[in-house]
């Protein structure tokens, strides 16, 4: 099976993780056993000491959890130190690395791949390919990664309620306005400056970058006990016969392939279901 995340130690301080699972970079097992593997490496490894998160496809950083994946198969993973279901864990764990992780956005990063962005300390989109959202409660569930958690602190309570109940897209300038991002560059810039970033942050001390995340970690990650009842929500929700409707009815529409559907999917989302 080819490899979904692909990593380039560009130094002993500096890696990049590179998304890559044709067409639309779905988040299925696999990507989230790589992703649990690659978060083990950074809580281990003495000398490394930022992470760069990009994408492989233009069009899409991470577009979805794969609908077709075995939920169940995640749902039943085994639970970890801290207590957590696997995917869930994973969330956390990322968050909680001793070390800095950037999200370089170009392109969709919607419902779990949205979750994904949230847990890495910074996020940085292109003007004219980030679009970041949750389009679940248009489904008829609940994100099961709790971004609601993320985004209060980043957003405030409403611009998080419009984001999860309205479950629209937001392009990069609007996501840097309300703070779902630290900034939107144009395109020609982003790269530039994410490098920049991570190699300052790479050319100081491990001891000292991991010292300090861990005190602003205090002040501002939420405690890791309100993330698991969402996936337990959202699992129960999924289940029902209307959301399964509505999600066949988005697949025979075009979901989980690189179509206007996906392209569009937070008004897709919000529109009556045919089938």
């Amino acid at each position: 099976m080819s490899e979904r995340i692909i990593i380039e130690k560009v130094s002993p301080a500096k890696w990049t993780a590179t998304f890559s699972n044709a067409p639309i970079n779905l988040i299925d097992n696999q990507m989230l056993d790589e992703l649990s593997s690659l978060i083990g490496q950074m809580e281990t490894d003495p000398t490394l000491k930022v992470v760069v998160f990009r994408s492989a496809n233009p069009d899409f950083f991470l577009a979805h959890a794969d609908v077709t994946a075995n939920f169940q198969q995640i749902m039943e993973k085994t639970f970890g130190a801290r207590g957590m279901q696997f995917y869930t864990q994973l969330h956390v764990r990322l968050a909680r690395a001793p070390l800095a992780t950037i999200a370089e956005i170009d392109g969709r990063a919607r419902g779990a791949g949205s979750e994904i962005v949230l847990a890495c300390d910074m996020r940085f989109g292109s003007l004219e390919g980030a679009v970041l959202g949750h389009f679940e409660v248009a489904s008829g569930t609940v994100p099961g990664g709790n971004p609601a958690a993320r985004l209060a602190g980043l957003m405030g309570r409403g611009r998080t309620l419009e984001a999860i109940l309205a479950a629209t897209d937001f392009d990069g300038a609007t996501a840097e306005r309300y703070g779902y991002i630290n900034r939107a560059l144009p395109r020609a810039e982003l790269r530039p400056f994410v490098d920049n970033i991570a190699d300052r942050i790479a050319s100081f001390d491990k001891a000292a970058i991991a010292r300090a995340k861990l005190f602003v970690d205090q002040a501002t990650l939420p405690a890791d006990q309100v993330f698991a009842p969402a996936l337990d929500a959202f699992a129960e929700l999924f289940s029902r016969p209307g959301p399964q409707d509505r999600l066949k009815a988005l697949v025979a529409a075009g979901l989980q392939t690189h179509s206007e559907t996906e392209m569009d999917l937070g008004r897709v989302a919000a529109e009556p279901p045919t089938t």
